[in-house]
């Protein structure tokens, strides 16, 4: 409890620094709903030609492009500086965070808060309900909680993967996270059903870098929909080894750290 009040405490004094800039607040908000408005319009046209995709309808698709929104706005409000990790190695701020009695993970994740999260949870939200409010789901407790957990599951996978990614900084001699970044844009492939992609893609999303337990399986397992709907349920179990092998990559590289030299 003590570690996670400080970490709040720590991402509200960088919440409140940014809120001195209203415009820039306010810009960077509205960006990001329009962001995800466009991807609502490009799935509009593209159902309006073809019903569905490999049986997967507009709305289904919705709900995936929701949960990766989702995901990615918890991301990035409260764990955004896990992507300054490649700059801070460079420069030797991990010195600071290495004398302070507070794990460096988190002093490194709670440096920044990206605003933009904020939105990208309520659009996911909104685009969740909205898949659900027109899916003929037959809901009872054990559905409705199964539902909670893997969508928190789906969070702790996307945050796992963030940081084990840029956790490739100790070894990666680069002030800027390319290596995580690319890594990220191919998550953007879970947006769409599994079922498209050929297999080499399918094995790579699926269980190399389980993009998928973010979106399709979850989403397939609460519609009750696809040959491998089941594969949802391991959702909390791919969570918790994402989140240990994260671990595991992140202090393996803080003990390769070597300061910057001043």
């Amino acid at each position: 409890m003590r570690t996670a009040r400080l970490y709040l405490r720590l991402l509200g004094a960088h919440f409140r620094s940014l809120l001195e800039y209203e415009a820039d607040f306010l810009i960077l908000a509205t960006a990001t709903v329009l962001m995800q408005v466009v991807n609502i319009v490009f799935l509009a046209a593209l159902f309006a030609k073809v019903p569905e995709i490999n049986g997967w309808t507009f709305w289904s698709v919705v709900m995936m492009f929701g949960a990766v929104a989702l995901a990615e706005g918890v991301g990035s409000l409260f764990f955004d500086g896990m992507w300054s990790l490649a700059w801070q190695i460079n420069r030797g701020d991990l010195d600071y965070f290495l004398v302070r009695p507070y794990p460096v993970a988190l002093q490194s994740s709670s440096t920044n808060v990206g605003i933009n999260g904020l939105s990208n949870i309520l659009v996911g939200g909104l685009m969740i309900g909205a898949g659900l409010a027109h899916s003929d789901v037959v809901w009872s407790p054990w559905r409705v909680t199964a539902g909670v957990l893997l969508l928190i599951s789906a969070v702790v996978i996307k945050v796992s993967i963030n940081l084990a990614t840029n956790a490739a900084s100790f070894w990666l001699a680069s002030p800027s996270p390319l290596f995580a970044f690319a890594l990220h844009q191919v998550g953007d492939l879970a947006r769409f059903p599994l079922s498209i992609y050929p297999f080499a893609l399918k094995a790579v999303l699926g269980f190399a870098l389980p993009f998928a337990f973010i979106s399709f399986f979850p989403i397939a397992y609460v519609l009750d929909s696809g040959g491998s709907k089941w594969l949802g349920l391991l959702t909390p179990l791919v969570a918790a080894y994402c989140a240990g092998a994260a671990a595991l990559i992140f202090r393996r590289g803080l003990r390769r750290y070597e300061s910057a030299g001043n």
